[in-house]
């Protein structure tokens, strides 16, 4: 038995950590941030694979049996692989899922005109992960990717909120809508964007739906643990939430701070 583990390669993944004890605060938690090779969405599907699968090594020796990667570039670029590779033979009783997959799920049916429109990093949008899982479920959709390289900086520096940053978000805005006029539907496609919601929504247009992912993500996890009562048992429901970092302990704090109204202590591990 042992806490939910989830990863993210910097910060973002707080967002999603935030919505599943928002949803589900009885279980153990264990968040890991790999923030001193952060970021990881202009890094080579091979490098990520190898940093991810780190990662969920470590969670699984703080005992986590089920690990959530609250990566977007994680999930398009080394989920799959170390589902189908590494724990059939490594570790056949633990559990890694992603967020792109869930998103998908909700985002067919919110969308009137069939149009999608997806806001993430070169990374994730390179992979086609969102288009290829959308078009999978709802086969009459059109997505439509734009990558924003600058996003994740702005928020990882403290700037989402100040006026630079409204010259990047919606540059990035309409670039992705001159592409295709009919999208209705938007999703946030990196755990980093939330923090940028209220500019974002200032250079959206009415009409148009944004979806962050924390909600989503957490009555996904909701649905997983009701339909595997086996993974359910082996959690444990303390309440309680351990940080981790492969960067400074203080560093880790004050940057967490951003996402998370609450005084955090990290420890600090190493990633190999």
């Amino acid at each position: 038995m042992g806490p939910i583990g989830i990863f993210d390669s910097g910060y973002g993944g707080l967002t999603i950590l935030e919505g599943i004890r928002n949803r589900l605060p009885q279980y153990d938690y264990i968040y890991l941030g790999d923030n001193a090779r952060a970021p990881y969405g202009t890094r080579s599907f091979d490098v990520v694979y190898e940093f991810t699968l780190q990662a969920v090594k470590k969670l699984f020796e703080f005992g986590c049996p089920l690990v959530i990667l609250g990566c977007n570039t994680a999930s398009a670029k080394a989920l799959r692989s170390i589902q189908q590779n590494y724990l059939p033979t490594a570790a056949p009783d633990r559990r890694v899922l992603g967020v792109i997959r869930p998103t998908a799920e909700v985002v067919g049916q919110m969308s009137h005109t069939g149009h999608i429109g997806v806001l993430a990093t070169e990374g994730t949008i390179k992979s086609e992960s969102y288009k290829l899982e959308i078009t999978k479920l709802y086969p009459q959709c059109t997505v439509i990717g734009q990558a924003c390289p600058m996003w994740v900086p702005l928020v990882e520096c403290g700037e989402f909120d100040k006026p630079g940053a409204d010259y990047f978000v919606k540059d990035s805005l309409d670039k992705l809508l001159a592409q295709d006029p009919l999208i209705d539907t938007i999703i946030l496609g990196c755990t980093h964007f939330p923090l940028l919601l209220p500019k974002i929504r200032r250079y959206t247009p009415e009409g148009i739906t944004l979806i962050p992912q924390g909600q989503y993500i957490a009555v996904s996890l909701e649905d997983y643990l009701h339909r595997h009562p086996e993974m359910n048992q082996r959690l444990t429901q303390g309440g309680t939430t351990q940080y981790l970092t492969s960067e400074s302990t203080t560093k880790f704090r004050e940057s967490a701070s951003l996402f998370l109204k609450e005084n955090i202590t990290a420890q600090r591990v190493t990633l190999n």
